[in-house]
């Protein structure tokens, strides 16, 4: 998040677009509601009717997949209507002309048949976000990444904001709500296939040579494999082994039945977590891991908050932290790694990561800090681009919209889209073993809009088969006004309706994220 959930406070104006904070995000979906409260207005783009979109005071029933169109309509609409921050745009940025070009041919009327967003819809939408002098904050979600359009949805939210002249200000920016507890920390340590900790580029030689004087190591410089692209490896030959730590694949990876396919491949399979999931019960070796409440440490959370953990209670049985795990199997194959506490690796991060450098275990023992954190005596970064961006001007990368993969046709003639419920967490490996929550939210329910109900003879609780090119499951039904007519909405968490047989691997060519967000499906109603 370029802001702080602290000043949502401050916003006149929030554009929620591809998530729902109520399920996915409560804590901050509370802060929002508590805005508008104040009176600060919302806009929503999104295909279904969330509690958000009907408290809206503009609801954008988008397309599935068609956001790239609806954001480059609003830029349209917000340069032709000279609405845009010229001295922001003339002091602060570069390439506005690409920007002019690319966005011409999307005129309301253009993007209304791509989006189905009626032309005064998104004038009215475009006209309020670039409202002057207001303070305008983006929010997004998983709903917006999880496309093999992914990176070019985000580069227009950018863009978006960046023409209006909202970055750099409490109250406005673009704050993308991550998918899951520490995601922005585990980035942060390096967690991904091409940049070493810190955001550093695996060009950057210097960088390479603090780590490798302080390991006594040679790195190599060669980009990894993304974590999607392991199990077309593992089919090929290129992989034989794999150690997976806190992810559940057989049930959590788009096209599941093809990752599963490659794990049954594989040589040899470890697996660390603190539950025995459906990935762990096909490991050769199983680390048994500690919680959260079981260890010491640091989150990082969406809005770059760096801040401490303390254990609660003694893992059981032979469960460890995963620092522990990690030092011992090293030590096991010849490398001494040897830490003797959290602090220690994180006095480390610091003095190798500018982000971290000023923080310490002291600094933040009652309140997190927000990196960067340069020195000891800096107070954090509340708000990132605050007189000039990082890379000194801040550069328009327009794109074009393209269809999402594998639209409805005649044998598919319906899509598939996914998401979560407050009550559970991800793939239900955690919360579905608390009785209270189960009593909640006890069963995966297909979201079928009435006018597709009436067409298919579908009723309250019937069961349902649904089909892609991929795979087939088995739901209930429930019939409701806040899916989109042609979608159907399943919740993703649990493994006895395994949504993600049926989802898309296709890649974004940069991210290498997954299309989780929309396939093609048919539907038939079983008998009971």
């Amino acid at each position: 998040m370029t802001n702080s959930i602290a000043d949502i406070k401050e916003s006149d104006i929030i554009f929620m677009i591809g998530g729902n904070p109520d399920t996915s995000h409560p804590t901050i979906g509370l802060r929002l509601h508590q805005a508008m409260d104040r009176g600060a207005k919302l806009i929503v783009a999104d295909p279904r009717g969330t509690d958000f979109a009907q408290r809206a005071d503009i609801w954008m029933q988008v397309n599935p997949g068609s956001d790239v169109a609806l954001l480059n309509g609003m830029v349209n609409v917000i340069l032709e209507e000279g609405l845009w921050d010229k001295k922001f745009v003339e002091e602060r940025t570069e390439n506005f002309e690409e920007l002019e070009i690319v966005t011409k041919k999307y005129t309301p009327e253009y993007v209304e048949k791509i989006t189905g967003i009626a032309p005064e819809t998104l004038r009215a939408a475009a006209r309020l976000y670039a409202s002057p002098g207001k303070r305008s904050a983006i929010f997004y979600g998983m709903g917006l990444a999880h496309w093999a359009s992914g990176t070019d949805n985000v580069k227009s939210i950018a863009n978006l904001a960046m023409v209006c002249g909202k970055m750099g200000v409490p109250g406005g920016g673009v704050n993308p709500l991550r998918g899951q507890n520490n995601v922005q920390g585990a980035c942060d340590m390096g967690a991904l296939f091409n940049t070493l900790p810190g955001y550093a580029g695996l060009a950057n030689e210097d960088v390479f040579a603090k780590y490798e004087e302080l390991w006594k190591v040679r790195l190599p410089r060669r980009p990894g494999k993304p974590a999607t692209e392991v199990w077309d490896n593992i089919i090929d030959g290129n992989i034989r082994a794999l150690y997976i730590f806190g992810e559940d694949p057989v049930l959590a990876d788009p096209n599941a039945g093809h990752a599963v396919m490659a794990i049954d491949k594989l040589d040899f399979l470890i697996v660390q977590d603190i539950f025995l999931t459906d990935t762990a019960k096909r490991a050769d070796v199983v680390f048994p891991a500690a919680c959260f409440a079981e260890k010491d440490g640091t989150f990082t959370a969406s809005e770059r908050r760096v801040q401490r953990v303390r254990k609660a209670v003694e893992p059981p049985g032979e469960a460890k932290p995963d620092w522990k795990i990690f030092c011992e199997l090293a030590q096991k194959m010849g490398y001494m790694m040897k830490y003797d506490s959290p602090e220690a690796i994180f006095n480390e991060v610091a003095s190798l990561m500018p982000q971290y450098g000023g923080i310490t275990y002291e600094r933040i023992d009652k309140v997190g800090l927000q990196w960067p954190v340069p020195t000891k005596d800096h107070p954090g970064t509340p708000v990132l681009h605050i007189g000039k961006f990082t890379r000194g001007l801040g550069l328009f990368i327009p794109e074009d919209y393209t269809a999402p993969k594998e639209m409805p046709d005649e044998e598919y003639p319906m899509i598939l889209t996914t998401g979560r419920e407050t009550a559970q967490y991800n793939f239900g490996s955690m919360t579905r073993k608390t009785p209270g929550i189960e009593a909640i939210c006890p069963e995966a329910l297909a979201s079928v809009n009435p006018a597709d109900a009436a067409r298919l003879g579908v009723k309250e609780r019937d069961w349902l088969k649904i089909t892609s090119r991929r795979g087939t499951i088995k739901v209930r039904a429930t019939v409701t006004d806040r899916s989109q007519e042609g979608t159907i909405f399943i919740p993703y968490h649990f493994a006895e309706v395994p949504v993600n047989n049926l989802t898309l691997n296709n890649l974004d060519r940069l991210s290498r994220s997954p299309q989780y967000k929309m396939c093609a499906i048919k539907v038939e109603v079983l008998a009971d």
